[in-house]
């Protein structure tokens, strides 16, 4: 076995070996995410009750809360009230499962980090399907995962140098992408007399910052506008959507997020 500075690569393991496991640790992630993205927009516990039916409040047997594998068992049909179960569910579970796999080919060996970033993917999801759904995103999530990127920078292969160095450049790549959105939010008001982004939505790129860097936070700005510009032509171009109507910002910044965990691109882009 070789270490490469805090993350430990192993030199007799394949790739293809341990992906059962992180597909296993995603699919688990996923499914408790599942809870979170229910509970914290609703001010619950994400502890208590354990896993229960919403609509009749049976409690689930652990058979029947098997990530991805119950759902498509049970046809996505609950067992206890025979009411349909939202394919959104085995969704959440095969985002981050398949994330799990990715982050270990990606960044193969690196045990420490592939966690990290595992962890991270699960709390990007939660916060996509939150915003979808309220225009919220939650600041036990936004923060969490910005004071957690800093604290694990010391773990982080895209940051070069010592411990401190990159403890350092996460603490940049954060204020830079909070500067940078909250600038953007002030220039829109500014301009357009309205909201172009949420304070949330600040407080996410300061999260990714900390995470990916200053390249990452200007990456996941880029990317994330590009997407959102797309989606928004083609669903009034659908009739879906009017000019001033909003649409939540940060799931198009979680799908950037993760997209920084597999490639940066250079800085510059689209215009170097």
């Amino acid at each position: 076995m070789i270490a490469n500075d805090i993350g430990f690569s192993l030199v007799f393991v394949s790739p293809f070996q341990f992906w059962f496991f992180w597909l296993a640790i995603g699919l688990s992630l996923g499914s408790f995410m599942n809870v979170v993205i229910h509970r914290l927009p609703r001010n619950r516990s994400i502890l208590r009750p354990p896993s229960h039916c919403p609509r009749c409040r049976k409690s689930i047997a652990i058979y029947d809360n098997i990530p991805v594998f119950s759902w498509l068992l049970l046809r996505g049909v609950s067992r206890c009230c025979g009411q349909r179960i939202a394919c959104r569910y085995p969704l959440v579970e095969a985002i981050v499962g398949l994330a799990g796999v990715g982050l270990w080919w990606r960044w193969f060996g690196w045990w420490p980090w592939v966690g990290a970033a595992l962890l991270a993917t699960a709390g990007l999801t939660a916060i996509a399907f939150i915003d979808w759904d309220t225009f919220i995103i939650p600041d036990e999530l936004s923060l969490g995962l910005w004071v957690l990127g800093t604290v694990l920078a010391p773990f982080n292969p895209m940051f070069p140098g010592s411990v401190w160095a990159k403890i350092g450049f996460a603490v940049a790549g954060g204020l830079f992408g909070y500067l940078m959105c909250f600038g953007i939010l002030i220039l829109g008001k500014k301009i357009f007399k309205k909201d172009a982004m949420g304070g949330g939505d600040v407080k996410l790129l300061a999260a990714v910052g900390a995470w990916t860097g200053v390249l990452g936070a200007y990456d996941c700005m880029v990317i994330a506008s590009f997407i959102g510009a797309i989606y928004g032509v083609y669903q009034i171009a659908r009739k879906k959507l009017e000019r001033q109507d909003h649409i939540p910002f940060g799931p198009f910044l979680v799908i950037a997020a993760i997209f920084n965990f597999f490639y940066l691109l250079p800085f510059g882009f689209p215009f170097h």
